[in-house]
């Protein structure tokens, strides 16, 4: 076995998932203490300690679509925030929307 093969096989595992939940959760508690220095650095850390934790846990994909349902607004923010496929699709269907209602 190669040594790209090994990471391959590694990458699919459940201890590499594991790893990326753990960053994930770090990110998220170490970005209240980056948020202190000037500048946007708490929002970074956040946003990329949630995008880990949302690709790695079930668990935090259905608080997340909780938090959106109850608060559609600010789930439109992280959505755009964290440059998901959802919030572009949005996006086109209410530019088609306008679209359909000014003609």
């Amino acid at each position: 076995m190669t040594l790209i093969e090994r990471w391959r096989h590694f990458r699919r595992s459940e201890a590499w998932r594991l790893t990326l939940l753990g960053t994930g959760w770090l990110l998220v508690a170490a970005s209240p203490f980056v948020g202190v220095i000037p500048g946007p650095g708490g929002l970074v850390v956040f946003a990329a300690g949630l995008a880990l934790l949302l690709k790695n846990s079930h668990w935090v994909k259905r608080q997340y679509v909780g938090f959106k349902r109850r608060w559609p607004r600010y789930g439109d923010w992280a959505d755009r925030g964290l440059r998901r496929p959802s919030a572009r699709r949005r996006a086109q269907i209410a530019k088609q929307e306008e679209r359909i209602e000014g003609d």
